[in-house]
């Protein structure tokens, strides 16, 4: 088994495939045009996964550093996945400096409970104080 490199350094990203796969295979952001996803990868603390120089896997962790942080496009590519690449990344982000003592940290996941719970993750204790505005179709929009 590779060993999962994890860093935040933006400067290693590769944004076409960051793209590539947030536009034609993820469930959340399908049809995202390139400049809004390098807009948002300026915007956030970004987790790069790499076997050798080859990314594999992503996080994008949006925060203000003090209080509150939510995880978002994470994903490892489909033929690296079930080799413990998501945990690796996730322990990754789990300890980065930036991102401890938060109040808040949130997710939302549509099939990866297990991950993350095995991170402190859980349903919302008082679910009656959220809300969401959600346009889940907004890129696929003419």
């Amino acid at each position: 088994m590779n060993t999962l490199r994890v860093s935040t350094d933006p400067a290693e990203l590769d944004v076409a495939l960051i793209h590539q796969f947030l536009s034609e295979q993820s469930g959340w952001a399908r049809g995202i045009d390139r400049q809004r996803v390098e807009r948002s990868l300026q915007h956030s603390l970004c987790f790069g996964g790499y076997l050798g120089a080859r990314q594999i896997a992503f996080a994008r962790v949006i925060s203000d550093y003090a209080t509150f942080a939510n995880l978002v496009d994470v994903f490892v590519l489909p033929e690296q996945r079930g080799q413990g690449h998501a945990k690796t990344l996730m322990q990754a982000v789990m300890a980065h400096p930036q991102l401890q003592g938060l109040r808040r940290f949130t997710l939302a996941t549509a099939d990866a409970h297990g991950l993350y719970a095995q991170f402190g993750f859980t349903a919302p204790l008082r679910p009656q104080t959220l809300m969401e505005r959600y346009v889940p179709d907004l890129y696929l929009r003419p």
